[in-house]
């Protein structure tokens, strides 16, 4: 099985940085995809930024220009690079991925358990 955590999260006054990380664990055969939802209260859950296994990202219309979504494969990690944060980027951030643990198995759908992001003075 694959495990993905997210860490990073915090609080951070309006335009400030923050960066996230999404790292894999256990049997981790391959990644592909890899996205970052966030979700705040009252809201849906909403599709940040995706990176593809080749590296290939695209970003909401809201983050373009503040957010930067990348990936290290040898580490087993993606990050999102915050800047120029707003109090509307305050949500639970989760990191989504299709994994698979071995050669030959079908990918799987995984969530992290979020990391809390509040942006405020």
């Amino acid at each position: 099985q694959v495990q993905f955590v997210e860490s990073g999260g915090g609080l951070v006054q309006p335009v400030g940085s923050l960066r996230l990380s999404c790292v894999a664990s256990g049997r981790v055969f391959r990644i592909w995809d890899v996205n970052w939802y966030r979700q705040a209260p009252g809201k849906q859950r909403g599709l940040v930024a995706s990176i593809t296994n080749s590296g290939s990202t695209t970003y909401a219309a809201s983050v373009k220009g503040r957010i930067t979504i990348s990936r290290d494969n040898a580490k087993n990690t993606v990050y999102l690079q915050m800047a120029s944060l707003k109090p509307e980027d305050t949500a639970t951030y989760y990191c989504n991925a299709k994994a698979a643990s071995a050669f030959g198995q079908a990918s799987r759908d995984y969530w992290g358990q979020g990391t809390q992001v509040t942006v405020s003075s």
